[in-house]
Order: structure tokens, then sequence, then C-alpha cells
């Protein structure tokens, strides 16, 4: 089975996230997207973040009418941060008959070469890519853009794991979502509904 790791700190998960994942459940030749809630991101204030289990029940609340995207809690029982090499190393062990990828915006792609062991994951993982407002026409256009910060070689040597995938542009941001509902505007368009209510029942958000 070709599993899609799809990792986010989902703080809370929103439109935009379901939307990324159904098109790769869709369109990718993936057979399953696991929503991998991570419980600290390296390059974010765990501070800020909700506490995991409510963040993981939110994600449960918004895929659990898509058969093809599941939840995933996987990184809960590792230790922190969490790095994404570990969690693969973790996977394979755990599920050895299942192909797992990672998904991620093109902007992600740009940053790459900044984590941990990254050119281990790529010789071992396909990257399915989602575009961005900022996106180009191509995989070598994308991949050339901030060249500061890209090993170019690298990609190119492994140019066949990095799938470029025309899904929809989503700019739905975590942060956007939490700081209305702190100024107390609606965004309960931008939210699956039984994500709002559990939001709103809990009064996260508001101070």
């Amino acid at each position: 089975m070709k599993i899609g790791l799809y990792f986010g700190t989902f703080n809370p998960i929103h439109v935009g996230h379901l939307i990324i994942a159904n098109h790769m459940a869709e369109h990718s030749g993936l057979d399953q997207i696991w929503m991998v809630v991570t419980p600290h991101n390296p390059l974010k204030k765990k501070s800020t973040l909700l506490d995991d289990y409510h963040r993981l029940q939110m994600v449960h609340l918004a895929t659990e009418d898509f058969p093809k995207i599941k939840p995933s809690d996987i990184e809960f029982k590792l230790s922190q941060p969490n790095y994404t090499v570990n969690t693969l190393v973790h996977l394979e062990e755990k599920y050895p008959n299942y192909e797992f990828s990672l998904i991620m915006g093109e902007d992600n792609l740009r940053s790459f070469p900044k984590w941990k062991n990254y050119e281990a994951i790529l010789a071992h993982h396909g990257i399915y890519v989602y575009p961005r407002l900022e996106s180009k026409s191509s995989a070598d256009e994308a991949i050339s853009t901030d060249s500061e910060d890209l090993d170019l070689k690298i990609f190119q040597k492994y140019a066949t794991k990095i799938h470029m995938i025309d899904a929809p542009v989503v700019e739905i941001s975590s942060t956007f979502i939490r700081d209305n509902i702190k100024k107390g505007k609606n965004v309960q368009p931008l939210l699956p509904a039984k994500v709002w209510e559990y939001i709103d029942h809990n009064n996260f958000y508001k101070k």
C-alpha cells in the first residue's frame, strides 16, 4: 500500500488541509493519506500549540467522512522535538509492507535541505508536492527557486522521487484562523463544521 504522509501541527486543521489531502488521495496514485499530527515541530514554539490530543481529535472529526484520509498519532510515541527522518524509520519498522512518501507544499520543498538527514529521506522516499501561490510551472523551476538554500545537485540526483501534483492552490493558514477567532471574527467557512463546533464548544483560541 502506498501511503502519503501529510505532516502538520493542525492547530487547527482547516478546509485547506482537507482539499489538499483529498486531491492527493484521488489524483496522485497514493492509496491513503495519513494526517500525521506533530506534537512539536522543531521550527515552532510548543507554547503556541493546543494540547496534542485536542488537535488529534479535530483531525478525527475532520476526516471521518473521508475513507482514504486517516489521522495518525504516530509521533506522539516518539521523542521530541519530532524529526521526519526518525518518524519514517519508525514507520518502516512498524509497517514493512507499506511504501511511505511525504506530502508538502512547494515552499517546504525549497527549504527541504534544512531538514535533518534530508538526503537520506530523498534516497528512500518519494515526495508529492502541491503548489503554493508562488509556484512555478515545472519541477525544475520549483526546485531552483531560492537557489542559495538548495543543493541542486541533490535534487537532480533524486528527481524521479519528486512528484509535482497539479492540486488546487489553497492559501488558508491556521495562524489566520486563530488570530481571527481571538478577534471575534466568523471563521466558520474555513473549518469543517464538526471542527468549528469542537473549537467553539471548548472556547479554544479566544485568549
